[in-house]
């Protein structure tokens, strides 16, 4: 799902036609060839073998040709997974029978129902000045990094009219699109319509993300300007859809295939669809019940890669609020959306589910219309990183980055442990052991607490200064609300609500975690 567009979509017309056709299946097979070479490239085993991590094991192996063969001559396949060891196609009722009587077949999981077309409204730009200045993206200039060397993949909904995007010019001018794929509509991946061919609105959102990856104008420029780019469209802007997840890990396999390290997804899935009998439960945003967060895991923990995702927009929807998938995989880098001003979550970005062991969303930072415009620039952040430190896994770029951010360690469901500091990552790089963040604990002795304040935080304006940041919580990490308390008389006073066990007072600059009695 298209979380930019969504957030602009609003209450947009979604039912317009009902196609019939075959209902979309993942086909998992039983085993497969162990004397089959791995379908990876030498630089994927370069990455993992430099990571620490084993070059290769049996989800690098393809899919057991006999198996594509057999079924591909009655039932054309759409998709290849080797990670899942499966295959997508389009089947009958009665297909789907025989298919499941096939000895080499393990199970049939259906992907998709109907085939709706929705309608959409144009996407408007937004300008990225102000979340460059949140981040400190001058430190990483200053430094001299800026993505140079570093392969940055982009799955999404479109890259329409990229080539003559003025923010994106300097990318096509040096030829750093290095290579491009069309799972939508598999013909125009070489064709020369592939940036040409509008079929909605969001096809533009792709192009969106990239120049807040990379873009680069007279008044401001993305963090990773000097990357290069594999991009792929997994998303039909004009449907929204389960069968377009087979596309996302199809997507994701080929990165891998190549060597792409750091991947920018600002798409996910949670409800909304078109058909709603495909939608998503809550209880579903669990990490492991999606296919997506299932291969976003794996391409995790097994290929060294590190996936920056978007949160989701569903946090003013009563019916859902929690992040969606693959955010809510563990080892993804799920990105929320801050307000400019004071940096708590703004009202649309999605929370973390209180029912998992571990937080989301990781990091947030401002964007004013959506998860998926926040996530790009937290991905260009990670490859300023990647470029400063190469020796660097994947894993140890997420925890730096966890670590800059301005409320870590007192991270929350609402914006994870904050916005990402470039002054503070770069102090990592130079001392992982190094304690960067300004924090301290303190216990509060009744139901009230007094807090002076001495010196106007970091980054309040002075309008701004008489308000301070509050997040009222009922665990360590589990946010009962936020809110903006006035400072009087350079004091800021706090009253326990109920249930609550923990409050964090943000002052930017400062972090104090008040524990209640």
């Amino acid at each position: 799902m298209n979380f930019f567009g969504k957030v602009l979509m609003g209450c947009c017309c979604l039912l317009v036609s009902l196609t019939q056709a075959q209902t979309k299946y993942w086909i998992f097979f039983k085993d497969k060839n162990p004397h089959d070479a791995p379908s990876v490239s030498a630089q994927t085993l370069q990455n993992r073998h430099l990571q620490g991590l084993p070059v290769f094991d049996e989800t690098d192996l393809p899919v057991k040709n006999e198996y594509y063969s057999t079924l591909n001559t009655d039932y054309p396949i759409l998709n290849s997974s080797r990670w899942l060891n499966a295959v997508s196609a389009r089947l009958t009722p009665a297909q789907v029978q025989e298919v499941r009587q096939l000895p080499f077949v393990k199970s049939v999981q259906a992907i998709d129902g109907g085939f709706y077309i929705a309608k959409t409204e144009p996407q408007r730009r937004t300008t990225l000045a102000p979340v460059l200045t949140q981040v400190q993206a001058d430190a990483f200039q200053k430094a001299g990094f800026t993505g140079k060397g570093i392969n940055i993949g982009v799955i999404d909904a479109g890259f329409l009219e990229a080539p003559t995007n003025q923010q994106l010019k300097h990318l096509f001018e040096r030829k750093a699109i290095l290579d491009r794929r069309d799972y939508v509509n598999p013909a125009l991946t070489q064709s020369d319509k592939f940036y040409t061919t509008p079929e909605s609105f969001s096809d533009f959102h792709g192009t969106e993300v990239m120049s807040a990856i990379a873009g680069m104008s007279h008044s401001q420029s993305g963090l990773a300007y000097d990357a290069q780019f594999y991009i792929a469209r997994t998303d039909h802007g004009t449907r929204e859809w389960r069968g377009e997840e087979d596309n996302w890990v199809a997507a994701m396999e080929w990165m891998d295939s190549l060597g792409v390290r750091l991947i920018n997804t600002s798409l996910g899935y949670a409800r909304g669809f078109s058909d709603p009998a495909e939608n998503y439960e809550p209880s579903q945003m669990d990490g492991k019940t999606s296919v997506i967060s299932r291969a976003a895991q794996i391409a995790t923990d097994k290929k060294g890669m590190l996936l920056v995702v978007s949160a989701g927009n569903e946090g003013d929807d009563p019916f859902w609020r929690i992040i969606s998938t693959p955010a809510d995989a563990q080892g993804v880098l799920a990105v929320g959306a801050t307000n400019q001003r004071f940096w708590n979550r703004i009202g649309y970005s999605s929370i973390g589910p209180e029912f998992l062991p571990y937080l989301k969303p990781n990091v947030s930072c401002f964007s004013l219309y959506g998860t998926s415009l926040s996530a790009p620039v937290v991905t260009g952040f990670a490859a300023c990183l990647m470029q400063a430190a190469p020796q660097l896994s994947s894993k140890e770029i997420l925890s730096i980055i966890e670590k800059s951010a301005h409320l870590y360690p007192h991270g929350n469901n609402f914006v994870g442990y904050g916005v990402p500091l470039a002054s503070r990552a770069l102090a990592l790089l130079q001392n992982p052991a190094a304690s960067v963040a300004s924090a301290k604990t303190v216990q509060a002795e009744g139901d009230s607490y007094t807090h002076k304040i001495e010196l106007l935080p970091l980054g309040y304006r002075k309008s701004d200064a008489d308000m301070v940041s509050v997040f009222h919580k009922k665990s360590l990490t589990h946010v009962l609300t936020q809110e903006l308390v006035r400072v009087r008389d350079g004091q800021l006073t706090l009253k326990r609500q109920p249930n609550e066990t923990h409050t964090t007072i943000d002052l930017k600059g400062e972090v104090i975690e008040v524990v209640w009695p």
